[in-house]
Protein backbone atom coordinates (compact mmCIF):
# COMPACT_ATOMS: atom_id res chain seq x y z
CA UNK A 1 0.00 0.00 0.00
CA UNK A 2 1.13 3.48 -0.93
CA UNK A 3 2.44 5.49 1.85
CA UNK A 4 0.91 9.05 2.57
CA UNK A 5 2.11 11.83 5.03
CA UNK A 6 1.70 15.32 5.30
CA UNK A 7 3.98 18.03 5.96
CA UNK A 8 3.61 21.26 7.82
CA UNK A 9 5.67 24.19 6.96
CA UNK A 10 5.70 27.67 5.17
CA UNK A 11 5.49 27.99 1.31
CA UNK A 12 7.29 30.26 -0.33
CA UNK A 13 5.77 31.64 -3.69
CA UNK A 14 9.06 32.25 -5.10
CA UNK A 15 12.55 30.24 -3.93
CA UNK A 16 13.48 26.71 -2.95
CA UNK A 17 12.65 25.71 0.32
CA UNK A 18 10.34 24.23 2.72
CA UNK A 19 7.30 22.81 0.68
CA UNK A 20 8.15 23.96 -2.51
CA UNK A 21 11.23 21.73 -1.65
CA UNK A 22 9.41 18.99 0.37
CA UNK A 23 6.20 18.29 -1.62
CA UNK A 24 7.84 17.43 -5.42
CA UNK A 25 10.83 15.89 -3.52
CA UNK A 26 8.67 13.09 -1.06
CA UNK A 27 6.68 13.14 -4.32
CA UNK A 28 9.08 11.70 -6.56
CA UNK A 29 10.17 8.96 -3.86
CA UNK A 30 6.60 7.37 -4.83
CA UNK A 31 5.04 8.63 -1.54
CA UNK A 32 1.41 10.67 -1.54
CA UNK A 33 2.34 13.94 0.60
CA UNK A 34 -0.22 16.36 1.70
CA UNK A 35 0.37 19.80 3.12
CA UNK A 36 -0.66 22.01 5.69
CA UNK A 37 0.82 25.57 4.80
CA UNK A 38 1.70 27.48 7.46
CA UNK A 39 2.60 30.87 5.70
CA UNK A 40 2.88 32.24 2.40
CA UNK A 41 5.38 34.45 1.34
CA UNK A 42 5.94 36.27 -1.80
CA UNK A 43 9.40 34.89 -1.79
CA UNK A 44 11.94 33.01 0.74
CA UNK A 45 13.39 35.30 3.45
CA UNK A 46 17.11 34.39 1.99
CA UNK A 47 18.40 37.56 0.00
CA UNK A 48 15.42 39.67 -0.37
CA UNK A 49 13.73 42.49 1.31
CA UNK A 50 10.34 43.74 0.77
CA UNK A 51 8.65 39.98 0.51
CA UNK A 52 4.86 39.49 1.86
CA UNK A 53 3.78 37.44 4.31
CA UNK A 54 0.49 35.60 5.50
CA UNK A 55 -0.23 33.98 8.47
CA UNK A 56 -2.16 30.65 8.19
CA UNK A 57 -1.75 29.21 11.86
CA UNK A 58 -5.69 30.05 11.97
CA UNK A 59 -6.43 27.43 9.11
CA UNK A 60 -4.39 24.06 10.46
CA UNK A 61 -7.01 23.02 13.02
CA UNK A 62 -9.99 23.81 10.30
CA UNK A 63 -8.06 21.47 7.82
CA UNK A 64 -7.34 18.55 10.59
CA UNK A 65 -11.45 19.11 10.88
CA UNK A 66 -12.31 18.49 7.61
CA UNK A 67 -9.30 15.80 7.37
CA UNK A 68 -10.84 13.70 10.11
CA UNK A 69 -14.79 14.09 8.51
CA UNK A 70 -13.24 12.89 5.64
CA UNK A 71 -11.20 9.43 7.43
CA UNK A 72 -7.88 10.94 6.22
CA UNK A 73 -4.60 8.97 8.07
CA UNK A 74 -1.27 9.68 7.39
CA UNK A 75 2.15 7.38 8.04
CA UNK A 76 4.38 10.42 8.69
CA UNK A 77 4.06 13.85 10.07
CA UNK A 78 6.90 16.08 8.98
CA UNK A 79 6.79 19.73 10.55
CA UNK A 80 9.52 22.25 9.54
CA UNK A 81 9.78 26.18 9.53
CA UNK A 82 7.30 27.15 12.04
CA UNK A 83 6.38 30.72 12.81
CA UNK A 84 5.72 31.37 15.88
CA UNK A 85 5.23 30.14 19.77
CA UNK A 86 0.86 30.15 18.91
CA UNK A 87 1.80 28.33 16.00
CA UNK A 88 4.01 25.81 17.77
CA UNK A 89 1.34 25.25 20.10
CA UNK A 90 -1.07 24.50 17.20
CA UNK A 91 1.05 22.14 15.22
CA UNK A 92 1.75 20.17 18.87
CA UNK A 93 -2.15 19.79 18.97
CA UNK A 94 -2.28 18.53 15.34
CA UNK A 95 0.38 16.06 16.20
CA UNK A 96 -1.43 14.64 18.78
CA UNK A 97 -4.61 14.14 16.71
CA UNK A 98 -3.33 12.96 13.71
CA UNK A 99 -0.64 10.29 14.77
CA UNK A 100 -1.33 6.87 14.90
CA UNK A 101 0.31 3.79 16.07
CA UNK A 102 3.46 3.06 13.54
CA UNK A 103 3.72 6.77 12.08
CA UNK A 104 6.55 8.81 12.00
CA UNK A 105 6.68 11.91 13.84
CA UNK A 106 9.51 14.04 12.13
CA UNK A 107 10.41 17.16 13.76
CA UNK A 108 13.15 19.83 11.72
CA UNK A 109 13.43 22.73 14.42
CA UNK A 110 14.43 25.31 11.75
CA UNK A 111 15.08 27.94 14.09
CA UNK A 112 18.64 29.03 13.56
CA UNK A 113 21.97 28.33 12.20
CA UNK A 114 25.65 29.56 12.25
CA UNK A 115 25.19 30.37 16.25
CA UNK A 116 22.32 32.68 15.72
CA UNK A 117 18.49 32.60 15.86
CA UNK A 118 16.98 33.79 12.68
CA UNK A 119 15.26 37.19 12.44
CA UNK A 120 11.93 37.56 14.80
CA UNK A 121 12.84 34.39 17.16
CA UNK A 122 13.58 34.86 20.86
CA UNK A 123 14.04 32.63 23.98
CA UNK A 124 10.38 31.68 24.40
CA UNK A 125 10.72 30.56 20.35
CA UNK A 126 13.28 28.07 21.38
CA UNK A 127 11.31 26.90 24.57
CA UNK A 128 8.45 26.27 22.52
CA UNK A 129 10.17 24.48 20.24
CA UNK A 130 11.64 22.15 22.58
CA UNK A 131 8.69 21.13 23.71
CA UNK A 132 7.69 20.15 20.23
CA UNK A 133 10.61 17.84 20.07
CA UNK A 134 10.07 16.03 23.12
CA UNK A 135 6.89 14.68 20.63
CA UNK A 136 8.79 13.74 17.61
CA UNK A 137 10.21 9.91 16.91
CA UNK A 138 13.00 11.47 15.49
CA UNK A 139 14.78 15.16 15.74
CA UNK A 140 17.19 16.99 13.21
CA UNK A 141 18.38 20.02 14.40
CA UNK A 142 21.78 21.79 12.81
CA UNK A 143 24.31 22.46 15.34
CA UNK A 144 23.00 25.47 16.27
CA UNK A 145 19.23 24.41 16.94
CA UNK A 146 20.90 21.87 18.79
CA UNK A 147 23.17 23.24 21.24
CA UNK A 148 20.04 25.76 21.79
CA UNK A 149 17.40 23.54 22.14
CA UNK A 150 20.19 22.13 25.18
CA UNK A 151 21.30 25.24 26.28
CA UNK A 152 24.52 23.79 25.63
CA UNK A 153 27.35 25.80 24.76
CA UNK A 154 27.79 26.15 20.56
CA UNK A 155 30.77 25.40 19.07
CA UNK A 156 31.38 26.67 15.40
CA UNK A 157 34.41 24.68 14.53
CA UNK A 158 37.16 22.96 16.52
CA UNK A 159 34.68 20.18 18.07
CA UNK A 160 35.54 16.57 18.06
CA UNK A 161 33.12 13.55 17.19
CA UNK A 162 32.34 13.53 21.56
CA UNK A 163 30.86 17.15 21.06
CA UNK A 164 28.28 15.65 18.63
CA UNK A 165 27.61 12.53 20.63
CA UNK A 166 26.79 14.26 24.00
CA UNK A 167 24.51 16.35 21.98
CA UNK A 168 22.61 13.29 20.14
CA UNK A 169 22.15 11.54 23.50
CA UNK A 170 21.23 14.84 25.21
CA UNK A 171 18.53 15.51 22.77
CA UNK A 172 17.04 11.86 22.97
CA UNK A 173 16.89 12.34 26.51
CA UNK A 174 14.38 15.18 25.84
CA UNK A 175 11.63 12.61 24.15
CA UNK A 176 12.84 11.38 20.52
CA UNK A 177 13.67 7.62 19.88
CA UNK A 178 16.60 9.10 17.34
CA UNK A 179 17.88 12.56 16.87
CA UNK A 180 20.60 13.40 13.82
CA UNK A 181 22.18 16.58 13.91
CA UNK A 182 23.33 17.98 10.48
CA UNK A 183 26.34 20.34 9.26
CA UNK A 184 28.93 18.18 10.98
CA UNK A 185 32.53 18.76 9.66
CA UNK A 186 35.38 16.53 11.77
CA UNK A 187 38.30 18.21 9.20
CA UNK A 188 37.62 20.94 6.60
CA UNK A 189 37.49 18.46 3.53
CA UNK A 190 34.23 16.13 4.74
CA UNK A 191 30.84 17.53 5.87
CA UNK A 192 27.95 15.17 6.90
CA UNK A 193 25.68 13.85 9.75
CA UNK A 194 25.56 11.83 12.76
CA UNK A 195 22.42 10.14 14.60
CA UNK A 196 21.81 8.37 17.60
CA UNK A 197 19.34 5.33 18.39
CA UNK A 198 18.76 5.17 21.90
CA UNK A 199 17.11 2.15 21.27
CA UNK A 200 20.50 0.15 20.88
CA UNK A 201 22.53 2.82 22.12
CA UNK A 202 23.85 2.71 18.40
CA UNK A 203 25.66 6.26 16.70
CA UNK A 204 25.61 6.52 12.84
CA UNK A 205 27.23 9.27 10.85
CA UNK A 206 28.04 9.60 7.09
CA UNK A 207 29.94 12.29 5.43
CA UNK A 208 31.04 13.61 1.92
CA UNK A 209 33.00 16.54 0.58
CA UNK A 210 32.34 19.76 1.60
CA UNK A 211 31.62 22.32 -0.68
CA UNK A 212 32.83 25.67 0.37
CA UNK A 213 29.95 27.85 -0.10
CA UNK A 214 26.82 28.94 1.08
CA UNK A 215 23.15 27.98 -0.56
CA UNK A 216 19.91 28.41 0.42
CA UNK A 217 17.35 25.33 1.26
CA UNK A 218 19.62 22.67 1.50
CA UNK A 219 18.32 21.93 5.05
CA UNK A 220 15.04 21.11 3.73
CA UNK A 221 16.46 19.02 0.59
CA UNK A 222 18.11 16.63 3.11
CA UNK A 223 15.16 16.67 5.43
CA UNK A 224 12.71 15.69 2.86
CA UNK A 225 14.48 12.81 2.02
CA UNK A 226 15.82 11.25 5.16
CA UNK A 227 12.11 11.64 6.18
CA UNK A 228 11.09 9.71 2.76
CA UNK A 229 13.38 7.73 2.94
CA UNK A 230 12.26 6.54 6.67
CA UNK A 231 8.83 6.38 5.88
CA UNK A 232 9.31 4.09 3.42
CA UNK A 233 11.10 1.63 5.94
CA UNK A 234 14.84 2.13 5.20
CA UNK A 235 17.18 2.23 8.32
CA UNK A 236 18.73 5.14 9.09
CA UNK A 237 21.94 4.44 7.88
CA UNK A 238 20.47 3.71 4.63
CA UNK A 239 18.58 6.92 5.06
CA UNK A 240 21.39 9.07 5.52
CA UNK A 241 23.01 8.31 2.77
CA UNK A 242 20.10 8.63 0.51
CA UNK A 243 19.30 12.63 1.58
CA UNK A 244 23.48 13.84 1.95
CA UNK A 245 23.78 11.85 -1.52
CA UNK A 246 20.89 13.83 -2.34
CA UNK A 247 21.82 17.60 -0.87
CA UNK A 248 25.22 17.09 -2.26
CA UNK A 249 24.22 16.35 -5.81
CA UNK A 250 21.78 19.62 -5.74
CA UNK A 251 24.29 21.54 -5.07
CA UNK A 252 26.75 19.88 -7.83
CA UNK A 253 23.83 20.71 -10.21
CA UNK A 254 24.00 24.47 -8.82
CA UNK A 255 27.54 25.77 -8.13
CA UNK A 256 28.30 28.33 -10.99
CA UNK A 257 25.15 29.56 -11.14
CA UNK A 258 25.19 32.82 -10.29
CA UNK A 259 21.64 32.87 -9.13
CA UNK A 260 21.62 29.95 -6.88
CA UNK A 261 20.12 32.29 -3.76
CA UNK A 262 16.70 30.99 -5.41
CA UNK A 263 17.85 27.93 -3.78
CA UNK A 264 19.75 24.83 -5.16
CA UNK A 265 18.40 23.07 -8.54
CA UNK A 266 17.51 19.93 -6.79
CA UNK A 267 15.19 18.87 -9.65
CA UNK A 268 17.92 17.76 -11.44
CA UNK A 269 19.07 15.49 -8.83
CA UNK A 270 15.67 13.46 -8.39
CA UNK A 271 16.01 10.89 -11.57
CA UNK A 272 19.49 9.66 -9.60
CA UNK A 273 17.35 9.63 -6.29
CA UNK A 274 14.54 7.72 -7.53
CA UNK A 275 17.29 5.54 -9.33
CA UNK A 276 18.52 5.25 -5.83
CA UNK A 277 15.66 4.00 -4.11
CA UNK A 278 14.98 1.56 -6.87
CA UNK A 279 17.94 -0.49 -6.42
Amino acid sequence: MDKKVVTLQDISCFGKCSLTVALPVISAMGISCSIIPTAVLSTHTGGFTGYTFRDLTEDIQKISDHWKTCGITFDGIYTGYLGSCHQVDVVSDFIAQNRREGSLVFIDPAMADNGVLYSGFDSAFVDSMRELCREADIVVPNITEASMLLKTEYKQSGYDEEYIRGMLRELCALGPRRALITGVSLDSAHQGVMAYDSADGEFRSYYSENIPDSFHGTGDVFAAVLFGALVLGKDIAAAMKLAVDFTVASIRATVGDSGHRYGVKFEKALPGLMRSLES
